[in-house]
C-alpha cells in the first residue's frame, strides 16, 4: 500500500488539467451525493468555466495527486488572513483507502503561506471515514452547520504551538 502513495506526484493543478480535475471531482462526489440523496452538491454542479476561474484565484491553492498519468486525488485550499480552509477533497472512488487522501492532506502544509495559524476542513456529518481521517491528523471537531438538507461537520487544526503553562 505504501508503495502506491510513494509514487504519487503532488503539485498545483494547472489550467490545462482543469478538465481532468472536473472529471475526478464528479466521480468522487457522486458517491457522496448518493449518500446524502442530493445530486446538487456544489462539486457536482460546478462548470468547467467556474473551475478554471477558481484555479486562477490568488487566494486559492488546488493541489492534484497524479499516479502515473492519472489524476487520482485533489484538494482545494482557501486562504483567508491567518486561516486556511480545505474543501473539494476528492480521491478517485476506485482508489480510496490507499492513503492518497492522507498524502494530499499532508502535502498542503508546504503550500500554505507564512502566517497561517489554523486549518479548517468541513465534510458531511455522516462521512465517518473522512472525519476519522481528519481526527487522526490532529483536526478537532468544532461544530456542525446545516445547509439545506445537509449537515456539515467543521474540524480545525491549529498550526501554532501553544505555549506550555509550566513556565511559572
Amino acid at each position: 500500500m505504501g508503495r502506491m502513495t510513494a509514487d504519487l506526484d503532488i503539485h498545483p493543478v494547472s489550467l490545462d488539467e482543469a478538465g481532468e480535475l472536473l472529471t475526478l471531482r464528479r466521480a468522487a462526489f457522486v458517491t457522496e451525493a448518493q449518500q446524502y440523496g442530493d445530486p446538487n452538491i456544489p462539486p457536482l454542479t460546478q462548470t468547467l468555466a467556474e473551475l478554471v476561474e477558481d484555479l486562477q484565484r490568488e487566494d486559492v491553492v488546488t493541489l492534484g495527486g497524479w499516479y502515473g498519468h492519472r489524476l487520482v486525488g485533489s484538494i482545494r485550499v482557501l486562504i483567508e488572513d491567518r486561516k486556511a480552509t480545505l474543501g473539494r477533497f476528492a480521491v478517485a472512488p476506485d482508489l480510496q483507502g490507499h492513503g492518497f487522501g492522507t498524502s494530499l492532506l499532508m502535502a498542503i502544509l508546504p503550500y500554505l503561506p507564512d502566517g497561517i495559524e489554523e486549518v479548517w476542513v468541513f465534510t458531511g456529518r455522516d462521512s465517518v471515514q473522512n472525519i476519522a481521517m481528519y481526527a487522526k491528523h490532529g483536526y478537532q471537531h468544532q461544530h456542525d452547520q446545516t445547509a439545506g438538507d445537509l449537515t456539515y461537520a467543521f474540524l480545525r487544526k491549529s498550526l501554532v504551538e501553544t505555549p506550555e503553562a509550566d513556565d511559572e
